[in-house]
């Protein structure tokens, strides 16, 4: 990575093109976290880069977030056995999946595939791709951070695993013994010791897993601080700006054509998140992702708060601290593109961290939030130049680590583009995997 770091910082310019004519080297579409990387990586290299955003930068899935840089979450969601556990969570009543009843059948094939991926085979690939990606983006990040002054709450204390159910928590050893040969393996804490590292715990907590390579920060903060960073070298951007189609010919994209004008690039790169796959039908790609919406509720800090972000297992609730206030997150429902806040999905947020935190509510509530995350089929992003436009770059499907993997993203599109040796191997991210 030192080496590939050197070589980078040895070929960017800082000069950009500040021509305000609708044309740019370079054209993202949608202004999320993996939208800004990519084109704050490409600024950096001296390419002109214009973001259009339908809503505002990081409206969506990049603001209400827990704000977890979790790069030692490697097994995928589609892990063996994942089916089964869901169907007795949801019969228990205390599943955080939702799946709403409606006639869909773009989701029932999904739901179908990616229970295919629900095997030994896949959760070997999947978890040595998410941590070739993982492991950049955490070390980019530190760059980051030392490149531009981002006032974002960030601390890096880990993550906290912890488990009211006994049995649960010793089966988790299996899941940690898997991120041993990658170095993030998790120490184990008692039920009194878990409590001497976080004494925010209550008594149902029987113990927990400390993964001390994680860190955290305040994911709206982390985009208003980063847009202005890009900004500053030189990227443009247009908010409010839908983009209605995609112009093509000879098998390019020579234009995007939007409700405040049309823009020209030499390249295109499409990061909507979620709505990617109807831009893709569009353009007669298949893109396999699915609008999963997630929740959160922001609020003053509890007067007895956690300091280290806390996984609350069994309930798949994340807890998150920082110095400017407190976040609940979780819950994955698949609802088609809704976006209306369902009172009992935030309930159950309040609900969960009251089963294991002596203090789960801070008094003043500053949010109510929720947002839909790009799920691909395989639980691995899609970053890749799409084989029937010469011209046209893909960056969707994160899931829940859309965050955690932007840098790596953002580097890896920023160095197919412009013909650099890439950072990771792509081949695991590749579009053309699905068929």
């Amino acid at each position: 990575m030192e080496e590939y770091r050197r070589f980078y910082h040895s070929k960017e310019r800082f000069g950009v093109n500040n021509t305000t004519s609708s044309h740019s080297d370079i054209l993202v579409v949608g202004g999320g976290v993996i939208g800004l990387a990519c084109a704050y990586y490409l600024a950096r290299a001296g390419q002109s880069v214009r973001i259009i955003e339908q809503e505002s930068m990081g409206a969506g899935a990049s603001h209400g977030n827990c704000g977890l840089i979790f790069v030692s979450d490697l097994p995928p969601l589609c892990a063996p056995g994942a089916i089964g556990h869901e169907l007795i969570r949801t019969l228990q009543g205390t599943s955080p999946l939702y799946i709403k009843p409606r006639p869909d059948l773009s989701l029932a094939f999904w739901l179908l595939r990616f229970a295919a991926h629900c095997n030994r085979r896949h959760l070997k690939h999947a978890i040595k791709a998410r941590d070739a990606i993982l492991r950049i983006s955490g070390e980019l990040f530190s760059d980051l951070f030392a490149d531009e002054n981002l006032a974002c709450d960030f601390e890096q204390r880990g993550v906290l695993m912890a488990f009211t159910d006994p049995s649960t928590m010793v089966g988790y050893e299996k899941t940690n013994r898997l991120l041993e040969p990658f170095g993030l393996a998790a120490t184990f804490h008692d039920r009194k010791s878990i409590r001497q590292i976080e004494p925010a715990l209550n008594e149902r907590v029987c113990g927990g897993w400390h993964h001390r390579a994680d860190s955290h920060l305040r994911p709206e903060m982390l985009m208003t601080a980063w847009t202005r960073a890009a900004r500053d070298r030189g990227v443009r951007i247009e908010e409010g700006c839908r983009l209605e189609r995609f112009d093509t010919r000879n098998g390019t994209v020579n234009g995007a054509r939007t409700n405040t004008g049309r823009f020209t690039a030499d390249q295109f790169i499409l990061a909507a998140g979620a709505w990617a796959p109807a831009i893709g039908r569009q353009l007669g790609v298949r893109i396999p992702v699915q609008p999963g919406k997630g929740y959160s509720i922001t609020m003053d800090r509890p007067a007895v708060c956690p300091t280290i972000p806390c996984y609350l297992v069994e309930r798949n609730t994340v807890v998150t601290p920082w110095q400017s206030g407190y976040r609940l997150g979780g819950t994955m429902e698949f609802s088609g593109f809704d976006d209306q806040l369902d009172e009992r999905r935030l309930s159950n947020l309040e609900i969960s961290a009251a089963l294991y935190l002596k203090t789960p509510l801070g008094r003043r509530v500053t949010e109510r939030w929720t947002s839909l995350r790009p799920m691909s089929v395989d639980d691995l992003p899609i970053i890749d130049r799409v084989p029937q436009l010469g011209n046209l770059y893909i960056a969707t499907g994160h899931g829940m680590l859309g965050l955690s993997t932007a840098t790596g993203t953002g580097r890896l599109v920023a160095d197919m583009i412009l013909g650099r040796p890439l950072p990771f191997d792509p081949l695991p991210f590749a579009i053309g995997r699905f068929g």
